[in-house]
């Protein structure tokens, strides 16, 4: 039996892969999984810190320099060897799989915990009707709504309000993605994508015209060149691409396998990184214009009132949505934005994890889902729901994303450069097909540029972390969900790349050439 993935007829236990039905479909998923709940409350908030204005232009320059760059290299990887992450890396050569391996850990510990943010951006969309937040959103975030515990520790006391929405989530996204890859995740991009930018653009009008708008935009874009000789503004930068960009989660790699073999992958990588950092700075603006307008209400600064992270979201928005005119449709817009870019990341993040289960084990498509999906909605609605989860959530997210990510972007950049030395053959690999070619610039930006930043942002944070710890956190609350569970990713990567892969998992199988292109001696698994 023939199928679209091995016309040559492999044997038939391996179930075909899935592809995009046209470029435009994958554009719209890459935007999709880019675009999350950090370029809304992160973004606005690291660019105010670090320059304001003039962070534009470090935001730029790592942007061509470091994440277009790995963009494309990790749509090389996944379109050239057409798999997931660890097949993919498996194909290039064996002893690259712990890399896969490695990105789905990542995605297995950020999946657990970011679904419970879209459940409390979903909540806080209804309380917007009534402002339920009342007169202390502070307050009321953390005592009535999450019922924060006094205890830095792992309990189980579960908060209604939290677990049943996110049982919802879960229930949700799982149906989405066990329906596939063009009736579940593209679909649903093709859907959430549009409604979140259109409910942006009428957020972003409605602040514009809110008193003391201009103020919080001056603070936002008036520069302070001086910020350009301080190193660590130039590390904000880079952190930000590398987070914004969805690169070495192993999210674009998946995604790139689902292409056709004639794509354009420069120029869909192109779209797909202005079209996120152009959301980034529309963000911004509205962000900074209703940060204005609450600056204004209570006759201090935007300093005094600008915050990044949850704090803007769950506790200076409902501020502001409480003062604001016509505040309700304000909040449900922010919220409801909050929750549709949420989703479009979850979905690229459990795809991963589903992906990789598929290949290895050789699954259907909804076996995978349930075989991936049950234990995360499972462990996600143990820890997090309850009145430690917030704790839980800091910690993790921190480490996960400094140690997890920005580590294995590290690793794979070196290994794939001097290790490997299959920069080359992915440059190839890409020209074969894409407008804009790789040549001798795209590999010193790779092999240079990003392993020098990001061995830079990850030595200063470790330097940081082992001498100031992590805010108030107990040392071993840190050791064992911040560091352990750094360390625990890399020891899982390197069990599950040693396990041998199943009978019917599409390891057993050759990828088929790209026109043009000739895999290294040791693709072959």
């Amino acid at each position: 039996m023939k199928n679209a993935e091995h016309p040559h007829g492999f044997a038939d236990s391996v179930p075909p892969r899935e592809v995009w039905s046209t470029r435009k479909v994958f554009i719209l998923s890459a935007i999709g999984s880019a675009v999350g709940l950090g370029n809304i409350w992160r973004f606005p908030y690291v660019a105010y810190e670090n320059g304001g204005g003039a962070f534009i232009i470090p935001y730029l320059v790592a942007l061509l320099t470091a994440g277009i760059p790995l963009l494309f290299l990790d749509y090389a990887v996944g379109h050239r060897f057409r798999g997931s992450a660890p097949l993919a890396f498996r194909r290039l050569t064996p002893r690259a799989e712990g890399l896969g391996w490695w990105q789905v850990a990542i995605c297995f510990v950020i999946a657990i915990y970011y679904a419970v943010i879209i459940a409390w951006a979903a909540m806080y969309m209804i309380f917007s009707f009534t402002r339920r937040w009342g007169e202390d959103p502070a307050g009321f975030f953390l005592g009535e709504f999450l019922q924060v515990s006094d205890q830095v520790t792992i309990g189980f006391n579960y908060v209604p309000g939290v677990l049943i929405p996110l049982v919802l989530v879960w229930a949700f996204t799982l149906f989405v993605l066990a329906a596939g890859v063009m009736k579940g995740v593209a679909r649903a991009n093709v859907i959430f994508l549009p409604l979140l930018l259109v409910m942006f653009l009428v957020l972003v009008v409605q602040a514009l015209f809110l008193p003391g708008a201009a103020g919080g935009l001056d603070a936002l874009f008036t520069p302070n060149w001086a910020a350009l000789l301080d190193t660590g503004v130039w590390a904000a930068a880079y952190g930000q691409i590398f987070f914004s960009l969805s690169v070495a989660f192993g999210i674009m790699v998946t995604y790139a396998s689902y292409l056709k073999r004639r794509t354009d992958l420069t120029g869909s990588g192109l779209v797909v990184a202005f079209s996120n950092c152009g959301f980034e700075v529309l963000a911004g603006i509205g962000v900074f214009a209703a940060l204005g307008f609450m600056a204004f209400s209570a006759g201090t600064g935007v300093g005094d009132v600008a915050a990044g992270g949850i704090g803007l979201a769950f506790i200076a928005f409902p501020t502001i949505i409480s003062e604001a005119p016509a505040g309700s449709l304000l909040g449900v817009l922010f919220f409801g934005s909050l929750v549709f870019a949420g989703f479009t990341s979850l979905i690229s993040i459990i795809e991963v994890i589903i992906a990789a289960v598929q290949d290895k084990l050789g699954l259907a498509r909804v076996k995978a889902t349930w075989a991936v999906g049950i234990p995360l909605a499972l462990l996600s609605i143990l820890l997090f729901p309850t009145t430690t989860g917030l704790n839980l959530l800091d910690v993790t997210d921190a480490f996960v994303n400094t140690f997890g990510i920005m580590a294995v972007a590290f690793v794979a950049v070196l290994l794939l450069t001097y290790g490997f030395r299959v920069l080359p053959m992915l440059g190839s690999h890409v020209n074969e097909t894409s407008t804009v070619k790789l040549g001798r610039l795209w590999r010193i930006m790779v092999g240079v540029v990003a392993p020098v930043v990001l061995g830079y942002i990850l030595i200063s944070e470790l330097i940081a972390r082992i001498q100031t710890g992590y805010g108030e956190m107990p040392a071993w609350f840190v050791g064992v969900f911040g560091w352990g569970m750094a360390a625990a990713l890399v020891v899982v990567a390197l069990v599950l790349s040693f396990i041998p892969w199943g009978s019917r998992s599409a390891a057993n199988h050759p990828v088929l050439d790209a026109p043009g292109t000739t895999p290294p001696k040791e693709a072959a698994p």
